[in-house]
């Protein structure tokens, strides 16, 4: 592996500001604010507007599509096939 042509693959914390919640991975992203970590370390942070803690799909708060009565407005709005007719 050639050694220039990689970036700084480095810790990073992720905030969520909006669910208050936060988790360091790596990653090469840059910032100059800093926080204090758990482990007494201080790592650069970058501020998410969602993450999986605030995310619809993954809270459960995802709205379920109403698949049944889509189809009963298209049939009613476009006159649906009438089961007993002959093709």
């Amino acid at each position: 592996m050639q050694q220039d042509k990689h970036p700084d693959y480095h810790p990073v914390v992720f905030r969520d500001r909006a669910a208050g919640y936060a988790f360091l991975t790596r990653s090469t992203a840059q910032s100059e604010q800093t926080i204090d970590w758990d482990d007494g370390q201080s790592y650069p942070v970058i501020d998410v507007e969602i993450s999986s803690e605030s995310h619809p799909f993954y809270t459960g708060k995802a709205r379920a599509v109403d698949t049944e009565g889509r189809i009963a407005r298209f049939e009613r709005r476009y006159g649906g096939t009438d089961p007993g007719a002959a093709t």
